[in-house]
C-alpha cells in the first residue's frame, strides 16, 4: 500500500471541516450533528483507512467494536456505512464481508470489526480479539446511551497496555438530544484534555445536493424549533417527547397548600390534592414523587423525588418516613403487592397499589399531558426524566410508536400512578 496516496485519498474521500476528527488521538472523540452533516460516513471513512493503515504501516493490529442500542439497527446502518466505506476507499478486496455474520475481516491480517447492540450488555464487556488488539470503539446514536455509569463500564472494559503507535480511542455520534443527557454535562460543559467534542450541521457537508439544502431552508421557515436542532445541531429533542408541558421553576409548597385549602370543587371535594407515587425497582431505580395538584387551574406541583438503586425496602421507607409521608397516600406500582405490604407494615400506612389495567400507559399520559406540570429545582431527576422520557422507535422502520421508551420511564411512572384517581374523578370544578 502506498500510505501517502491513502492519506491523499481519506481527505478527499471526507472532504472538508472533519481534519481534526480525523487525525486525533484522544481517547473520547464525541460528535454531535445534524441529519446530513455527514458525521456517521467520516466515522465510517476514518476506521475503514485506519484498520489497514496501522497493519501496514507499522504492523500491528487494531480491531473496532461498533456498538449502536438494538443489533438489528446496526446492522442496516453502522455495517451498511462501513461496507461503503470500504468501497469507497477502494478497499473492497481485502474485506471478507459475510452476508449473515456480525463481523467484517481484514483478510491481509484477521483484523476484526465487530458489531454489537446494548441489548445484550454481557456480550460487549466480556468481548474479545482472536487476534491483535481490541482499542478503538464507535458507539452511533450515544444518546441511547442512557446513564453514564453504563458507559463507564464499557469504558473500564478497553483498558490494557498497547504498543507505543496505537492508542485507545471511543468515537461517540449522536443527533442532538436533550441538555439534559449526561453526555452534555460530561463532554461539552466540562471536557478534559482527554475528550475532543464537536457539533457539526449540514453545512459542513459539502457533498449534500441543492435539493437535499433546500429541505432544510424550508425546515428554517416553516419550523424554526425543529430547524435548530435537525439542521443545526443544538441540543434538543425534535420530536417524540412524551412531556413538553412542564418547567423548572421554584415555588413554596407549604404557601401553596395554605393557598388552596379552602377550594373546592363541584362535588365538595378538595381542589388541591395530594397526588404520591411511587414506582419500584432494584437494579433499575425506585422512584417516588411527592406531588399535588391543582385541578381547576390545571397544574401538577412537584415538590420532593427519591430516586435511588439497590436499596432495601427499610431504607426506602425510613427515608420517605423522614421526608414527612408517613401517614400520606402513595399510589405505587400494584405489580408488587409484597413491597407494598412490607413498606406498610415498615411505616407508610397510606401506600397502596394503582389499578393500572389495559390502556392504563397511554390513557394515564394523555391526561397528565393536558396539565402544566411545575418541577422545583431540587427535583434533578425529575427534570432528567421528564427532559428525556419519549415515544418508542419501531426498530426495523424507526418510526415513532404510542409506547414509551422504559428508558428514564421510572419518575414518569411514579408520577401517573400518584395521579391515578385524578383521571378516576376527572377534573371538572
Amino acid at each position: 500500500m502506498n500510505v501517502i496516496k491513502q492519506n491523499v485519498d481519506l481527505l478527499e474521500a471526507v472532504g472538508g471541516n472533519y481534519n481534526d476528527f480525523i487525525f486525533s488521538k484522544k481517547r473520547y472523540l464525541v460528535c454531535k450533528g445534524s441529519r446530513g452533516s455527514k458525521k456517521s460516513s467520516t466515522t465510517a471513512l476514518k476506521f475503514a483507512y485506519m484498520i489497514p493503515y496501522y497493519y501496514f504501516r507499522y504492523g500491528v493490529k487494531p480491531n473496532l467494536l461498533v456498538i449502536r442500542r438494538y443489533m438489528n439497527t446496526n446492522w442496516n446502518s453502522t455495517r451498511a456505512q462501513l461496507i461503503w466505506a470500504i468501497n469507497k476507499l477502494g478497499f473492497a478486496g481485502w474485506w471478507k464481508i459475510p452476508k449473515s455474520e456480525h463481523t467484517l475481516t481484514f483478510l491481509p491480517s484477521g483484523q476484526q470489526i465487530i458489531f454489537r447492540g446494548l441489548d445484550d450488555p454481557q456480550s460487549i464487556t466480556s468481548i474479545t480479539v482472536a487476534d491483535g488488539f481490541l482499542c478503538w470503539v464507535w458507539i452511533e446514536e450515544a444518546f441511547q446511551v442512557t446513564s453514564e455509569d453504563d458507559f463507564n463500564k464499557l469504558d473500564m472494559s478497553i483498558r490494557g497496555e498497547l504498543p507505543d503507535v496505537l492508542f485507545n480511542q471511543f468515537v461517540l455520534t449522536f443527533n442532538p438530544w436533550s441538555d439534559r443527557h449526561w453526555l452534555k454535562k460530561r463532554f461539552f460543559d466540562n471536557p478534559d484534555e482527554n475528550t475532543l467534542a464537536m457539533t457539526t450541521n449540514y453545512m459542513m457537508n459539502e457533498f449534500l445536493s441543492e435539493q437535499d439544502k433546500r429541505i432544510y431552508e424550508i425546515m428554517k421557515e416553516r419550523n424554526p424549533r425543529r430547524y435548530k436542532i435537525e439542521g443545526l445541531g443544538e441540543w434538543g429533542i425534535a420530536e417524540g417527547l412524551i412531556y413538553t408541558n412542564w418547567k423548572e421553576e421554584e415555588f413554596d409548597i407549604d404557601e401553596l397548600i395554605k393557598k388552596h385549602a379552602n377550594e373546592k370543587d363541584k362535588r365538595g371535594l378538595p381542589n388541591f390534592v395530594s397526588v404520591n407515587g411511587m414506582d419500584f425497582g432494584y437494579n433499575d431505580p425506585t422512584a417516588f414523587v411527592g406531588a399535588y395538584a391543582d385541578k381547576k387551574n390545571y397544574r401538577i406541583y412537584i415538590y420532593y423525588e427519591y430516586y435511588e438503586r439497590q436499596m432495601e425496602n427499610r431504607k426506602i421507607a425510613n427515608a420517605l418516613i423522614t421526608a414527612g409521608f408517613g401517614k400520606s397516600l402513595i399510589l405505587a406500582d400494584s405489580e408488587d403487592p409484597r413491597t407494598i405490604n412490607e413498606l406498610k407494615l415498615l411505616g407508610l400506612y397510606g401506600i397502596r397499589g394503582a389499578r393500572k389495567g389495559a390502556g392504563s400507559v397511554v390513557g394515564g399520559i394523555q391526561k397528565l399531558q393536558d396539565y402544566e406540570i411545575i418541577v422545583h429545582p431540587r427535583c434533578v431527576h425529575t427534570v432528567e426524566a421528564l427532559s428525556n422520557y419519549a415515544w418508542k422507535k419501531d426498530k426495523m422502520t424507526d418510526k415513532i410508536t404510542n409506547e414509551p421508551e422504559h428508558d428514564f420511564s421510572h419518575i414518569p411512572d411514579a408520577l401517573r400512578y400518584g395521579c391515578e384517581d385524578l383521571q378516576k374523578f376527572g377534573i371538572q370544578v
